[in-house]
């Protein structure tokens, strides 16, 4: 990463003195370092969260009290919480429990770590809220899909591989990337815990210059550049998976004759 410090240096040359900008150029390193502890505090916390949530999501589905009980209150919990509350539980009340602190490598690389337990409360953060909109999306699911999948012969699980879940991940993904947004504001209570993410580092920088107002505004605009990178992601997904949302021009040329009526004519734009 030396080429960071190098354009830091050459940007400081740039500005000659002037602040706030010479300022931002000297701490530039240190920004840059706290915008990647934040993006893997997101990214890694919303893959584990959705790979949590799916099973939570199935079993929250299920008929069965004695399956969608456990979950339900798993999801009421961490909804129901400050995330800054969940954060100080992981990281502050584990070390209350004497078998955790005598887990060898388990605590002693992961457990007593600001950055591993940040990442396990986000994760089962948002993996509560994530359940919540699979499961909606499962119970909203076609009726008729589903009795396509049953005639052509897939058993339950194959219906969920092949037709419910895929089509439920379609119908979540407006939501799944406001959820990411709100993590990633979210993250910003990581530097309550002595992490130093992107508000970490901002905090530690205006501790040495007491420029408060022009290093806020610059972690500002470097959260909205992060935020407008996982917009755009999102929607190339939701392009991507609900493709027959946005076919508005049907041709009906393309068809076989025999399907080619008037009223097929008539829709088509």
């Amino acid at each position: 990463m030396d080429w960071i410090y190098d354009l830091s240096t050459w940007l400081q040359g740039m500005t000659a003195g002037a602040e706030p900008w010479n300022s931002y150029a000297r701490y530039l390193p240190q920004l840059l370092q706290g915008v990647w502890v934040t993006l893997q505090l997101v990214v890694l916390s919303g893959v584990v969260g959705i790979l949590l949530a799916v099973p939570l999501a199935l079993m929250r589905v299920s008929k069965n009290p004695w399956i969608w009980v456990l979950p339900y209150c798993y999801i009421f919990f961490f909804r129901g919480t400050p995330l800054l509350v969940q954060i100080f539980l992981v990281y502050y009340g584990l070390s209350q429990f004497e078998a955790l602190r005598e887990m060898g490598w388990i605590w002693d690389s992961v457990l007593s770590q600001a950055y591993w337990c940040a990442i396990i409360t986000f994760s089962l953060h948002t993996a509560a809220y994530i359940a919540e909109l699979f499961r909606g999306a499962i119970q909203s699911v076609p009726k008729g899909e589903i009795e396509a999948a049953m005639a052509l012969g897939l058993s339950r699980r194959q219906q969920y591989k092949k037709v419910i879940l895929p089509r439920a991940f379609g119908m979540i993904l407006p939501a799944y990337g406001n959820e990411v947004i709100l993590m990633l504001k979210g993250s910003a209570l990581a530097s309550t815990i002595t992490l130093l993410d992107l508000m970490g580092a901002t905090r530690n920088v205006i501790a040495r210059t007491y420029m408060n107002l022009e290093f806020f505004l610059l972690a500002g605009v470097l959260y909205l550049l992060i935020a407008a990178v996982f917009i755009g992601f999102f929607r190339l997904l939701e392009n991507w998976f609900n493709a027959h949302q946005h076919a508005t021009h049907l041709s009906t040329r393309q068809l076989d004759v025999q399907v080619q009526d008037e009223h097929l004519k008539d829709t088509a734009r």
